[in-house]
């Protein structure tokens, strides 16, 4: 890998901001021969304040543009590795508190820019948990409620207020003993006791940080409330849940249980989804559930699946009315799933 230096100058503008998220070629130095940045970093907004500070001009060929599924997996992991050092920065302190400069630097911006690429699939399979559950499935929440809330059609405003929101959800898991967080197996009554408690070591952290706002930090308190009134830890009814909790209550669950985790394996995407709509009615709230559903089977168009019957069909329109019985096409022949109920879809099978 060669090393470089970037052509210095005064005419820096926005036009350097469309370099996040890209990957640099090589060592990066100034006009004077100082190292900035080691070859192959994945440029953060921080990154390209750094970059402005030493009078860096890049250009095209300083970087590396890299097609989604390697954008996904590199900016995810890096999230991923963020969040981590976020959590210890958190837990080693005396006050507890976000360090908002790092989350807005090294997070977000990702998290932002994953969610305008619009491909769920490749997105949700660089999300598959590795060995860091905890913090990667707070990245996974962001970026899922992310999607959720563009599909909601929120302002700019709450849809960065949103993502602040979710990826911070599960901050106060960090107060809870690894042993419980990472058990093989079901929690005892005294571990899940102690577990629930994560809902408010959350609120607290959030709302103690500067830069948090009251609704970002009752989505660390609700995100397990549930609308018939039988979540946690207060077990209030859906007419007290706040908008942001609801939405992230469902791309908690969703990643939860599509994902690998310590007691047990993923769930099929399409048995999850069957699941997700039989809580329609009484746990999650079902504008958002049904939008949620509806947006991430309009996404499987065009894929096959396999039917109970064993035929194997390609999907070519969703129901709005019954979007998980869609008009599958086997052969010369068009089934309506929503009429034949006899017919369902065992899984969904990758393009």
């Amino acid at each position: 890998m060669r090393e470089f230096s970037a052509l210095a100058g005064e005419s820096m503008d926005k036009s350097m901001e469309s370099f996040i998220g890209k990957q640099l070629i090589a060592n990066l130095f100034n006009d004077k021969g100082v190292f900035v940045l080691p070859a192959l970093t994945l440029l953060t907004a921080d990154n390209i304040r750094l970059i402005r500070q030493h009078n860096i001009i890049l250009v095209e060929r300083d970087v590396l543009h890299l097609d989604n599924a390697a954008f996904y997996q590199l900016a995810i992991d890096d999230c991923t590795a963020a969040m981590e050092n976020i959590f210890d920065q958190i837990r080693y302190s005396k006050h507890k508190r976000v360090p908002m400069f790092e989350l807005r630097s090294d997070v977000l911006p990702f998290i932002q820019q994953i969610s305008e690429k619009n491909d769920f699939y490749g997105m949700l399979s660089a999300l598959q948990s590795k060995d860091d559950y905890t913090y990667r499935h707070n990245v996974a929440v962001g970026i899922i409620s992310t999607l959720l809330g563009k599909w909601l059609k929120l302002k700019p405003e709450e849809l960065s207020m949103l993502t602040t929101a979710a990826t911070l959800h599960d901050i106060g898991k960090l107060m809870i003993p690894a042993e419980i967080l990472t058990k093989p197996g079901p929690l005892t009554d005294e571990e899940f006791q102690l577990m629930k408690k994560h809902t408010t070591f959350g609120y607290e952290i959030v709302r103690d940080t500067v830069g948090t706002n009251h609704n970002q930090a009752l989505v660390a308190l609700q995100h397990h409330e549930r609308m018939d009134g039988s979540g946690y830890p207060f077990g209030v009814l859906g007419n007290r849940i706040t908008d942001f909790s609801k939405i992230v209550a469902v791309a908690d669950i969703f990643h939860a249980m599509t994902s690998d985790r310590f007691y047990r394996s993923a769930s099929p995407l399409y048995e999850v989804l069957l699941q997700m709509e039989e809580n329609v009615y009484g746990k999650l709230d079902p504008y958002i559930c049904r939008v949620f559903i509806n947006k991430l089977m309009q996404s499987m168009i065009g894929n096959d699946v396999e039917l109970t019957d064993g035929q194997v069909g390609t999907i070519i329109m969703i129901l709005s009315h019954d979007p998980l019985r869609p008009l599958v096409n086997i052969g010369e022949e068009f089934i309506d799933l929503s009429r034949h109920r006899s017919l369902g879809i065992v899984k969904v099978l990758p393009k």
